[in-house]
């Protein structure tokens, strides 16, 4: 939003209860989603990364459909981890 534009009181009020009730909702989804995305591609991929799981027939089946997201897995899966980013340390239903 441009610095010189005010927000009305309505819409401010929408974004307060939002952020009280919505958003934790919406950052849970997004992790879930997450962790299923790395588990489907952990089990149809995973001889890329030296994990053998499923058969490379099937692999091979699916592999058109997950060719753009390989790259960006690779780089979430062996990417170094911090000990902060660890799920127990997030604060869900505080």
């Amino acid at each position: 939003m441009p610095t010189g534009e005010r927000q009305p009181l309505s819409q401010k009020i929408r974004e307060f209860l939002y952020g009280m009730t919505g958003y934790e909702f919406a950052i849970h989804a997004i992790e879930l989603r997450s962790e299923l995305e790395n588990v489907f591609m952990l089990v149809t991929l995973g001889d890329i990364i030296g994990i053998p799981i499923m058969p490379p027939y099937y692999s091979l089946r699916l592999l058109p459909f997950v060719v753009p997201q390989i790259e960006t897995w690779k780089r979430r899966v062996l990417r170094e981890k911090d000990i902060t980013e660890a799920e127990e340390y997030d604060l869900h239903g505080i």
